[in-house]
């Protein structure tokens, strides 16, 4: 009884202090600068949507949007896709090589991106990516594969191997096996890798910032550029990010099971 008394509050406190940014950045999103600058108030005096307003009738922002849920999309498939077929190697072979192919994979997660930001740049402009989705979708699956692996291959590991043989004994081919018996039972794992995915390639800036200038600008680029000769834009910089904010709380949403079993079963 005693710990449940200690407990409450501390864990109340430590929500009341998560949640205080995000309702500060809320507050400021209904407010006009001169209110935000001027005066500090615990809620809108003078409610606004002109903040809101902008931000969706302004091609330079809405388009910010479109174009991360656009490569993030791409990246996402692209990520799981390539990680599936490797952690089913690394979980159900042994080869010469694999914990050190397995550890190289994981310092690939573990660089700055700032260590491949000339390479890629280079690379773009001479084949010329510079500029896409698809260029910021590529650079972020250097960071995501090894992460997606990394997750996959501890759930595919808590899947007994006699699954697979039981099916190779029935007469399944591996391409049917795999997408109609292995993959629901790691359904899981794949719903935890989506999300980190997401996760990762949403908040990214160095890379998206730099491999992109107008027609795959990201929102997060976007949001750095919001100085005018007026100052900055306090309001619809506020705004921005309330609604960057939405894209993440609904795959949460989506993939909200499948996290809780990924903290008990796999390697999150």
């Amino acid at each position: 009884m005693m710990n449940k008394r200690v407990t409450a509050p501390i864990l109340l406190a430590f929500l009341l202090l998560s949640l205080l940014p995000i309702y500060w950045m809320l507050n400021m999103s209904f407010k006009t600068n001169e209110e935000i600058v001027g005066v500090m108030t615990l809620w809108p005096t003078d409610l606004t949507f002109d903040n809101y307003r902008t931000i969706f009738t302004d091609p330079s922002w809405y388009s910010g949007y479109i174009n991360s849920i656009i490569y993030v999309a791409i990246n996402m498939v692209l990520s799981v896709s390539v990680a599936l077929p490797a952690a089913y190697a690394f979980s159900r072979y042994s080869f010469v090589g694999d914990k050190h192919l397995f550890f190289w994979l994981l310092t690939n997660r573990m660089t700055p991106p700032a260590v491949f930001l000339l390479p890629f740049f280079q690379l773009y402009s001479t084949v010329g990516l510079m500029d896409t989705h698809l260029a910021v979708a590529l650079a972020h699956m250097v960071f995501n594969v090894p992460l997606a692996v990394w997750i996959l291959e501890g759930f595919m590991s808590g899947i007994p191997k006699e699954i697979d043989e039981t099916a190779y004994i029935d007469g399944y081919s591996f391409p049917r096996f795999f997408i109609r018996i292995f993959l629901p039972l790691i359904k899981s794992g794949v719903g935890v890798t989506a999300f980190f995915c997401f996760m990762f390639s949403w908040v990214e800036l160095l890379l998206a910032r730099t491999l992109t200038s107008v027609n795959a600008k990201p929102i997060a680029a976007t949001m750095t550029r919001t100085v005018s000769a007026a100052g900055m834009d306090w309001g619809v910089l506020a705004a921005a990010g309330v609604l960057t904010i939405v894209p993440g709380a609904l795959v949460i949403w989506f993939v909200r099971h499948y996290i809780a079993k990924g903290f008990a079963m796999g390697r999150v």
